[in-house]
Parts: C-alpha cells; sequence; structure tokens
C-alpha cells in the first residue's frame, strides 16, 4: 500500500472528527479543527484514532471482518451465493481462475487491513509520548489487538505478506507474517504488564474486549497457525475460558454480517446442515452446535440460514471463542505426541453443553473413548475446529495446516490486488491455485 494514501485517509477522518481546546491566538486555521499534531499527541485524540481502528475493522460490508468472514466461507464451503449478481462473491465461491487481482472483496480487504496496521502504527507509537502511562498501555494494547489480527488476517490469504507500510515495501512469508502479529501482541502484553491498563482508558473506548485475555488468546491462535506448538499451549493456558471478549453492535452499528447477508437472504448462507465439511467428517445432525449456527426456514429456499452470531442486528461477534482455546490445547498436546492428554480437551468440547459455555456454544455429544490412531485424532481436532468455530474465518488455514485435500476449497491462497502491483514492483507473483 501507498504510505500517502493512508496517511489522507487517517488525517483527513480525524480533523473532521477531532474537538479540542483551541487557544485564542489570531491566525487563519479552522478554530473548530484539531491539527494533526493535536490529534497524535493527546490522549483523547489518540483514543479517537483507537475507536477508529474497530470501526474499520467490524462495520459495514467492507469491513475487514466481514471480508473475512465471507471470504473464508465461500473458498472453504461453509457458505455458498444466493444471488450471483454479487459478482465478487461468485468469483470468490467459484475459486480457481475466477478468482484475480480485480476481485473487489479481495481489494478491499487488502487495503482495509494495511489502513488499520497504518493507523495502529500511530496510536503505539505516540501513546509511548504520554505521561499517564496506565491510559498509554490501554491504547498501546487497544491498538495491537486490531493490529495483530490485520497482518494475521493478510497472512490467512496471501503466500507473502507485507513488511511494513510504504512505497516499495517489501514482502514477507506469511509464517513469518503470523511471527510478526505475535511479536505485536508481546509488546503489548508486555505494556499492559509494566503499567495496568487505567479504568479511565477502558471507559473511554467501546465496551466487549477483555483486553489481557484477548492477548494471550490471539497470541496462542497465531502461534498455533506458525507451529510453536509450546508457545500457543503456554498463551492459552493464561486465557480464561469464563470471560467473553467481544465486538459488540447496536442499532446504529450493525453487526456486519447481519446487515449484509442474514437480514437480505440476497448475499450469501451456508450450503447446509454439514457446515461445509466431507461426508465422513460431517457433524451429527443431534450436535447443538448446528442448530447454533444454522436455522431452517421452512418455506422459502434456501433452507438453511445463518444463525449463531449473524442473527440480529446488534449480535456480539466473539473475538475469540473458549472452545477455541480448550481445541488449541488438544492440538498442542496432540502435536507433542500426547494424545490421552490431547483427548481429554477434545472431548471437552465435544461433550459440552450450551448451558457451560458462555456463549452457548455446545455440542452435547457423547465422549470419543478412542481414535483408533494418531491420524485419526488430528482428524477429529480439525473437525471439531471446523463445527465449533463454524464462519469464524479460520477454516482455510486449519485446511493448509492439517493437509486437507485441495478438491476440498476453492482456493489455497489468493492472487494480489492489481492496486498493490500496480503501485508497488516488489508484489510477488500470483499462486497457481
Amino acid at each position: 500500500m501507498k504510505n500517502i494514501n493512508l496517511k489522507i485517509v487517517t488525517v483527513a477522518t480525524l480533523l473532521a472528527a477531532a474537538v479540542v481546546q483551541m487557544s485564542c491566538k489570531k491566525d487563519y486555521t479552522d478554530p473548530t479543527k484539531a491539527t494533526e499534531d493535536q490529534v497524535f499527541s493527546s490522549a483523547k485524540g489518540l483514543t479517537g484514532v483507537a475507536v477508529g481502528l474497530q470501526r474499520v475493522y467490524t462495520l459495514g460490508r467492507g469491513s475487514t471482518l466481514y471480508n473475512l468472514i465471507t471470504i473464508n466461507g465461500l473458498t472453504t464451503n461453509e457458505l455458498f451465493v444466493v444471488n450471483a449478481g454479487n459478482t465478487a462473491e461468485l468469483q470468490i465461491g467459484t475459486g480457481g481462475t475466477s478468482v484475480d487481482g480485480n476481485n473487489s472483496m479481495l481489494t478491499t480487504y487488502w487495503t482495509t487491513c494495511n489502513k488499520v496496521i497504518y493507523d495502529a502504527d500511530l496510536v503505539i507509537n505516540n501513546a509511548k509520548n504520554l505521561s499517564d502511562k496506565n491510559y498509554a498501555s490501554g491504547l498501546i494494547a487497544y491498538a495491537s489487538i486490531f493490529k495483530a489480527l490485520s497482518i494475521a488476517d493478510m497472512a490467512q490469504f496471501w503466500e507473502k505478506v507485507p513488511a511494513g507500510i510504504g512505497t516499495g515495501v517489501t514482502f514477507i512469508d506469511r509464517v513469518d507474517g503470523f511471527k510478526k502479529a505475535i511479536t505485536v501482541l508481546d509488546d503489548a502484553l508486555t505494556a499492559v504488564t509494566a503499567n495496568a491498563v487505567s479504568a479511565s482508558f477502558i471507559s473511554s473506548v467501546p465496551t466487549g474486549i477483555d483486553i489481557t485475555n484477548t492477548l494471550n488468546a490471539l497470541k496462542a491462535r497465531f502461534s498455533l497457525y506458525a507451529g510453536l506448538y509450546p508457545q500457543a499451549l503456554a498463551a492459552a493456558n493464561l486465557v480464561s475460558t469464563s470471560v467473553k471478549s467481544t465486538f459488540n453492535f447496536d442499532a446504529l452499528s450493525l453487526n456486519p454480517v447481519f446487515e449484509t447477508a442474514t437480514s437480505t437472504n440476497n448475499v450469501v448462507q451456508p450450503k447446509d446442515s454439514t457446515l461445509g465439511l466431507v461426508p465422513a467428517l460431517a457433524p451429527s445432525l443431534t450436535d447443538g452446535r448446528v442448530l447454533f449456527y444454522t436455522s431452517i426456514n421452512p418455506t422459502i429456499a434456501p433452507r438453511y440460514r445463518i444463525n449463531g452470531f449473524y442473527s440480529g442486528a446488534a449480535t456480539a461477534i466473539p473475538v475469540y471463542l473458549p472452545g477455541e482455546i480448550t481445541l488449541i490445547k488438544a492440538e498442542c498436546y496432540a502435536r507433542a505426541n500426547d494424545s490421552t492428554t490431547s483427548k481429554t480437551f477434545l472431548n471437552a468440547v465435544i461433550t459440552k453443553t450450551a448451558a457451560a459455555d458462555p456463549f452457548g456454544v455446545g455440542a452435547n455429544q457423547p465422549a470419543i473413548n478412542s481414535f483408533g490412531s494418531y491420524a485419526a485424532l488430528l482428524d477429529e481436532i480439525y473437525k471439531q475446529r471446523c463445527i465449533e468455530l463454524f464462519m469464524s474465518g479460520q477454516k482455510l488455514e486449519d485446511m493448509r495446516r492439517f493437509g486437507r485435500p485441495t478438491a476440498e476449497r476453492r482456493r489455497n491462497l489468493m492472487p494480489y490486488p492489481l492496486r498493490e502491483r500496480d503501485n508497488n514492483p516488489n508484489t510477488p507473483a500470483d499462486p497457481p491455485f
């Protein structure tokens, strides 16, 4: 991405929104608008930028969150396109060579991820200069959550990701992208450990995100993606599975999937009760998560509809699920050849009731006494991740990590947006599939 473009968008947005005290000095500046220096040198100005990160990441059809869930869901057969007039979604759902650098969803996704990273850097770097270190640590941690998410979100879809923001930026391998996101999270954890986040900061940002649990949960997730299993396990052990951390919505700031797809029945819907899994791994129809994540319309096609965390305009979307943390532990023990402990954590998810889960996600299935082989254990972990984390934007990464056949997905990695290729000679070659 071009640094100057991101800067113009960021500053223009902030200067129009920020309200600060102006001096009585006679000049020809607009007294209702803050200067860039004022925005980035005050706690109030930086908080406005930080809150903007969440808006860009979560709100609307052009948000990172909507595109993450939809692109991932269409690529992995969780979802299908209801109306072929939705060209960008149709291209993703068709896959293969139908997806190219002109795809508007991929271009928007690339742009919003880079914008969040750029803006987050402004918050993180300038917050360090504030005298109130407890408020500053909140700003650093909050911005780091969205920066780490955005780096890792890009690494899930592209073979290489930008090493930074700027004209002619170089690229790093996608696994190094996950490691970079982990470094961002580690720096934030260091900040909040040194200076506990102040109550005044918490009251100044949208409710929902539990900062410390989220930092550790995301570190566990991205460490798992990077194959750093001991590190993933250690981070997962620090996460409370009884605490919710959510992106919250209301009547004015709508849940982006509900707004675009659920409420219209005109864009995407779940394929069926298999939740996109092949028959050998499909969930039982008695699995409570099938009815949690899907609903049935008996009269108007399609029969299966989006439910769960996208069922209402104000329905909160989890940043991570408690079940994800438990399944990270199950996988880490399995990768360490401790099948006994792995089975214990895996069965904790399989037998969990909705009442025992903070979000009401429960399979309520009988425990599995024996998996027969190590390969079968990994297959079951993959299966449970796909069901427990349906429409969370994680399945494509899981399909690659668990070595699922390429025939089960529409693409393996995405082509780079032409907007990036036209502006950056370092843009890598597109992957063949």
